[in-house]
C-alpha cells in the first residue's frame, strides 16, 4: 500500500515553517482507495510570496483545523503504507516536525518519485513535478495545490509501477 502525500506549507524550512494544506492518496497498486486532504491553521503568518506560489492566504486557513487536530488521521491512514511524494524527503522531513513539536515520532519508509523517474524513465530534461507530468500527459489540476500535485504524483506512481511490473526498486 501507497500513502501518496502532498503538503503546502508557509516556508522551506521544516524547524521553523509549518503545514498549510495537507493531501493523502491510499493507494493499492492498481487504484486509490481512500483519500484525505485539507487546509491546516499552521499557527503563524503565510507570507505573501507563499500565498502567490500556492493561492493559501491566511484567511483561508484562520478557521481550519489545526495539526494536532488531524494528526491520528494521518498516523492512521498512512500506517502500514509507503509514504510516497515528489521530492519526498521535503514533505517527509516536514511531517516529521510536525509530529516531533507533538511529542510523537513518526516513521515511514519513503519512496521518491522524483528519484525513481530519474531511475525509471532516465533521460528527461528536468524531473520536476510539472515537467514530468507535462512531458508523460499527467494532468494537474490545481498547481501547488496539496490534492492537485498528490493526484498528478498518485498518477506518476502508477504509471512507474507500470513500467516496473509493480517492482519499484527502493
Amino acid at each position: 500500500m501507497y500513502a501518496v502525500v502532498d503538503i503546502e506549507t508557509s516556508g522551506g524550512r521544516a524547524q521553523i515553517d509549518k503545514i498549510t494544506e495537507i493531501a493523502i492518496y491510499i493507494h493499492d497498486g492498481e487504484k486509490i482507495v481512500d483519500e484525505f486532504s485539507t487546509l491546516i491553521n499552521p499557527e503563524v503568518y503565510i507570507p505573501p510570496f507563499i500565498t502567490q506560489l500556492t493561492g493559501i492566504t491566511n484567511a483561508m486557513v484562520a478557521n481550519s483545523p489545526k495539526f494536532f487536530e488531524i494528526a491520528k488521521k494521518i498516523v492512521l491512514l498512512t500506517e502500514g503504507c509507503l509514504f510516497v511524494a515528489h521530492n519526498a524527503q521535503f514533505d517527509y522531513k516536514f511531517i516529521q516536525s510536525e509530529f516531533k513539536r507533538l511529542g510523537y515520532d513518526y516513521q515511514r519508509q519513503t519512496i521518491c518519485t522524483v528519484k525513481m523517474s530519474r531511475k525509471i524513465i532516465p533521460g528527461m530534461g528536468s524531473y520536476s513535478l510539472g515537467n514530468l507530468c507535462q512531458n508523460l500527459g499527467i494532468t494537474i489540476n490545481n498547481r501547488h495545490r496539496a490534492a492537485g500535485d498528490a493526484l498528478a504524483t498518485t498518477q506518476l506512481l502508477e504509471l512507474l509501477l507500470e513500467r516496473t511490473q509493480g517492482q519499484l526498486a527502493l
